[in-house]
């Protein structure tokens, strides 16, 4: 890739990527020409979706916007920066919490490599509380998760815990009576409470 300080690589393990990572990536694309959405194999844990699931997901997510790439990546993040010739790695902030964390880990690559900046941007209010840990554990346990990830990381998580949200038939409403029958039934509850008076 030719340098071009107007890309930026968002990085993370999106297992599975939710509505808050997706507006961080779509919001980086006010800033830059391009987003690289990359997903790392190396999680410190055991992952609910494959790095090929992860990356697949992803993809179909994000198919029909052409600023907007997904890419496995392997080892230290600064290094496949680095290897991209890009110059500048994008992170999401949800709470105090995350910045504690985000702040030590920008920290030190910027130690490893001075070259590469980190800008953070502040989640939307409607996703402060949204996590993929808390969205698997809510998926796991049979809640509806629908709304809080885009429609295809829900349809993959329904298919790897079975739950039954998003395959239900909505109950259909009663119909809506009509005035006069409405009229009718005033007029039989008035002489139901005139013949319990009695």
């Amino acid at each position: 890739m030719a340098q071009d300080k107007r890309v930026a690589i968002y990085p993370g393990t999106f297992d599975p990527l939710t509505n808050g990572h997706a507006n961080i990536i779509r919001r980086g694309l006010r800033m830059f020409d391009t987003v690289i959405v990359a997903v790392a194999a190396d999680t410190g844990k055991s992952p609910l979706f494959s790095l090929e699931e992860r990356v697949a997901m992803a993809e179909k997510v994000f198919a029909k916007e052409p600023g907007i790439s997904v890419e496995p990546f392997q080892g230290l993040l600064v290094e496949y920066v680095a290897r991209r010739n890009v110059h500048t790695i994008l992170r999401g902030l949800r709470a105090v919490s995350d910045f504690e964390y985000e702040f030590q880990i920008a920290l030190m690559n910027r130690k490893l490599r001075p070259d590469i900046e980190t800008l953070f941007l502040i989640s939307d209010y409607r996703w402060l509380y949204i996590s993929s840990t808390i969205v698997k554990t809510v998926a796991s346990l049979g809640g509806d998760v629908r709304g809080l990830v885009p429609d295809h990381v829900f349809a993959c998580l329904r298919d790897k815990y079975g739950f039954p949200h998003g395959e239900v038939e909505p109950v259909p409403l009663p119909p809506v009576p009509d005035l006069a029958e409405l009229s009718r039934l005033a007029e039989l509850e008035a002489a139901a409470k005139e013949d319990s008076g009695k």
